[in-house]
């Protein structure tokens, strides 16, 4: 998964398990062999395989590949009666689970099956269901009913409405009548902090209602804000430079937040996060997040300075990390301007396209059956249970586990 859908599902993970969650997602971490066949990868699918195949169909489209009819079977396949999507459904003869109901997954599977088309239906119930359980100050959370909105959850969703052709400043609250703009704007940081001026928190602390830059927050709210998706492109290149003014519209809260991670980002090209004991080190899916934020935000030449430090650096951690890592790096490629079949030396598409079912249209000179088989043996590394004892625990999504989930609590000083 990606650090984007971190921030929001770690706080899911961790009301649900508690101290004994290291514990739980080992019980619960399925053999490869229970990977069911249409979807991209082959780690555990738990917490995240409808996120990364969304990711993968949004990276294809990009690149002019369509993916098989089998991998766009198993998403639309995922879906509830009632529209919602969970991270993942073992048995889809059952009916959902309505505490695992999910924000994020319903709003990435909405952009993803828009973008492969002939699934009208499914992206109307959809975008119902996600209007149904807006929140009051017209936002979202992870899980509807398991807290307050936060700006990664409200952020993606305003993706889905665009992706959907609905107008997300008209989706208010029956409650006050707030749009998800109105929320995004009640996460970001004064110009006067001196910590994280212009940035966006994930949410208020819980305790102190203090806001705290999240660098991963921030990348989210920057394209909701500019009401783009997950597949946001450059935007109109804008002139304030890194100057933080008062957010009083969406735009400004958006030029704040890429101005915090454009500065954040100047000293290295990368961001950071922490594993406890260690030194710092580079974020790559926050890293490629931000790229996007700062492509579709208008400050190309940062955006272009972090795209080459991925390019140079994030090979390893995308070979780990499969699908949504190589789809990441294939968005950020794509919103800066770069190739992402010449991405630092890499066929990033076509590295995607081994990780599931051959597309039914991919210009690519090797044989994907033989690139799948490639990917799975690297992949038979799987660190799934020590990543979800990371998730579980509330410490940083760092080795880059994309679309892995970042917590409420957890990214909130970062």
């Amino acid at each position: 998964m990606t650090v984007r859908r971190c921030a929001a599902a770690i706080a899911a993970a961790t009301a649900v398990l508690g101290a004994a969650a290291p514990a739980a997602v080992a019980d619960a971490v399925p053999s490869p062999a229970a990977v069911p066949p249409g979807l991209y990868g082959t780690k555990d699918p738990q917490y995240d395989g409808v996120f990364r195949q969304s990711l993968a169909f949004l990276a294809q489209e990009k690149a002019a590949v369509t993916p098989a009819d089998q991998a766009v079977g198993w998403l639309a396949g995922q879906q509830c009666a009632d529209g919602s999507f969970m991270a993942f459904r073992v048995d889809t003869a059952k009916a959902c689970d309505a505490t695992k109901l999910d924000t994020n997954a319903t709003s990435a599977a909405v952009q993803a099956l828009v973008a492969v088309g002939g699934h009208t239906d499914a992206v109307t119930k959809g975008v119902a269901w996600l209007k149904s359980v807006q929140q009051d100050d017209g936002g979202w959370p992870y899980t509807p009913g398991a807290g307050g909105s936060d700006a990664n959850s409200t952020a993606i969703v305003i993706g889905a409405l665009a992706a959907a052709g609905d107008k997300p400043a008209a989706v208010k609250s029956a409650k006050g009548g707030k749009s998800p703009f109105d929320a995004l704007l009640t996460f970001a940081l004064p110009c006067d902090d001196p910590a994280g001026a212009g940035a966006f928190a994930f949410q208020p602390d819980p305790k102190t209602q203090k806001l705290y830059a999240n660098a991963d927050a921030t990348a989210a709210a920057v394209t909701g804000s500019l009401g783009k998706g997950l597949t946001a492109t450059a935007g109109t290149p804008d002139t304030k430079g890194t100057a933080c003014e008062k957010a009083a519209t969406p735009e400004q809260g958006a030029h704040n937040g890429a101005a915090y991670l454009a500065r954040t980002l100047a000293p290295t090209g990368f961001l950071k996060s922490a594993m406890p004991g260690a030194t710092d080190q580079p974020d790559v899916g926050n890293t490629a997040d931000a790229v996007v934020a700062l492509a579709a935000a208008g400050l190309p030449d940062q955006a272009k300075k972090s795209a080459d430090w991925l390019s140079k650096n994030a090979g390893a951690w995308a070979k780990e990390n499969g699908p949504a890592a190589y789809a990441q790096l294939v968005l950020a490629a794509d919103a800066t301007g770069a190739d992402p079949r010449h991405f630092g030396g890499a066929d990033l598409v076509q590295a995607l396209n081994a990780t599931g079912p051959a597309p039914k249209a991919a210009s690519s000179s090797a044989s994907a059956t033989e690139k799948k088989d490639d990917a799975k043996k690297d992949d038979k590394s799987d660190d799934g249970i020590s990543v979800w004892w990371i998730v579980g625990v509330g410490l940083v999504a760092g080795i880059g586990v994309g679309f892995l989930i970042s917590g409420r609590k957890k990214n909130q000083h970062l």
